[in-house]
């Protein structure tokens, strides 16, 4: 059974910023900035992915996690 890590990401930021249209994005561009997350959103999206599915992402890797293809590179080896 393959998780479908895109489509938890983006639920995961549609319940973070509900009013972000997540229909045009870029998967190879900076979330931040083609939606409005400040640091605390950010820190929000990286607690629901704890909350939800118990996944680990060290402060050190925040990086990693700049766009919605990094996102999936970096996060599907921990969802496996």
């Amino acid at each position: 059974m393959s998780v479908d890590v895109k489509k938890i990401v983006l639920e995961i930021i549609e319940d973070v910023a509900p009013d972000e249209d997540l229909g045009g994005l870029n998967p190879a561009e900076s979330l931040r900035d083609q939606l409005d997350l400040d640091s605390m959103d950010f820190l929000d999206i990286v607690m629901e992915l704890r909350k939800r599915h118990k996944v680990e992402v060290p402060s050190e890797d925040y990086p990693r996690l700049a766009t919605l293809d990094s996102c999936v590179e970096y996060l599907s080896p921990k969802f496996a």
